[in-house]
């Protein structure tokens, strides 16, 4: 049974920083590209990273450009999103996802993503 869990979430001061892990099990990760999305309330989901099935190529969406690093290891079937310099429009549930294969042009298309983790909650305040 394939298997998404985010954890890292929490509340965190402007200018902080979390590193969420999204841990897979079920299925054969490194055939997978991983997206980190994010849902705030009242809006839509948006990408804020993916990366490919090898971890060499990675894509940011507008608003992690700069502050936020995507990773994974294949080894622990495990991928990351370090984000740092947060600020109070970063809170939203953020939530992994995978794909199958490697997208050739963007991987922050949430409606390509075959499965999804039941997100984790990020909250960015004083």
């Amino acid at each position: 049974q394939l298997q998404l869990v985010e954890s890292g979430g929490g509340l965190v001061e402007p200018g902080g920083s979390l590193r969420l892990s999204c841990a897979a099990s079920g299925f054969t990760f490194d055939v997978y590209t991983i997206g980190w999305f994010r849902q705030a309330p009242g809006k839509e989901r948006e990408g804020v990273a993916c990366i490919s099935r090898s971890g060499y190529r990675k894509q940011y969406g507008d608003s992690s450009k700069g502050r936020f690093t995507i990773s994974r290891d294949n080894a622990k079937n495990t991928a990351y999103l370090q984000m740092n310099n947060l600020n109070p429009e970063d809170t939203a549930v953020y939530y992994c996802a995978v794909l199958y294969g490697d997208s050739y042009g963007t991987c922050l298309i949430k409606s390509e993503y075959h499965y999804w983790g039941q997100g984790t909650q990020v909250t960015v305040s004083t």
